[in-house]
């Protein structure tokens, strides 16, 4: 294992690493972190950058490249840790409907006719259960597939299938013993010991993020998943840093944090927003 490179950007209590997260996370001590929250790019979506995940011809690469960065992660996390990964859903043939944007895929109608799935057009691809599948083979112990519920999700222009409302967040864990979800009632009053179990259907509104990521998922899902994962004073690692979004809620929640970034303006946003954050709260608590 080679020695940690330097943070691209960090402060007392979070450093953010610049590069490919499989690469980054290679150079990281074993059962180094506590917990991992975390959502990689979805496939064929958004093309932000040279390198970027998500970007790969075929749904089995795409798979295969998750499965190996994800054995790295395994053995960064503690013996007790956890591990939320949110991944979501696409259909064949670029029939979703959704809106493409300005940083939309442009080569994905091109690569799903040609991407060697057994599946006619039209048909939803399961990804998320792609990747859980190849996980769980891989060593992982799949705890909870849960239910993000998107009360406000954007309408969808199609007519002939309903309306996508939710995605899908793994719990996944190391060991089949010794690995304890702490309760945490409601987001905002996750730590409080006497919280309660939250189920496996969290039904959280998306926020908009007024910034140069438009992909970042509301600070709820992490804030949640270090309450129930995370143990107090722990290090929280998201090596698909984007934003920041999981680095903010892991400060709000008095864990250290280690992100993985592959592209710069990204980290610079996340900084910026981890840094204000903790500002607005008068530091780490």
């Amino acid at each position: 294992m080679s020695e940690l490179r330097e943070p691209y950007w960090h402060d007392d209590h979070a450093a953010i690493y610049h590069g490919d997260a499989r690469e980054v996370l290679a150079e990281m001590d074993e059962g180094s972190v506590d917990s991992i929250v975390t959502s990689p790019p979805y496939w064929g979506l958004r093309n932000y950058c040279v390198g970027q995940y998500g970007q790969e011809p075929t749904s089995e690469a795409y798979v295969e490249n998750l499965r190996a960065t994800f054995a790295e992660a395994r053995r960064v996390l503690a013996d007790d840790g956890t591990c939320w990964l949110n991944v979501g859903d696409c259909y064949a043939a670029n029939s979703d409907g959704w809106s493409r944007g300005r940083d939309y895929n442009p080569r994905q109608p091109e690569v799903r006719p040609k991407a060697r799935l057994a599946v006619p057009p039209k048909n939803l691809l399961g990804m998320p259960w792609r990747v859980a599948f190849a996980l769980q083979e891989d060593g992982w112990i799949l705890r909870n597939a849960i239910v993000w519920s998107k009360p406000n999700a954007m309408p969808q222009s199609v007519r002939d299938r309903m309306s996508n409302r939710y995605e899908l967040i793994f719990l996944l864990v190391k060991q089949q013993h010794g690995t304890a979800m702490r309760p945490t009632g409601e987001p905002h009053a996750a730590a409080h010991p006497n919280g309660r179990n939250p189920g496996d259907v969290w039904s959280i509104p998306t926020r908009p993020l007024r910034a140069e990521h438009f992909a970042a998922f509301p600070i709820d899902i992490p804030l949640r998943a270090i309450a129930a994962g995370c143990r107090p004073g722990g290090t929280v690692l998201d090596p698909f840093t984007g934003s920041g979004t999981t680095g903010i809620a892991a400060r709000q929640l008095g864990r250290q944090f280690a992100g993985i970034e592959l592209h710069a303006p990204f980290i610079r946003l996340a900084g910026a927003r981890i840094r204000e954050a903790g500002a607005a709260s008068g530091g780490m608590r």
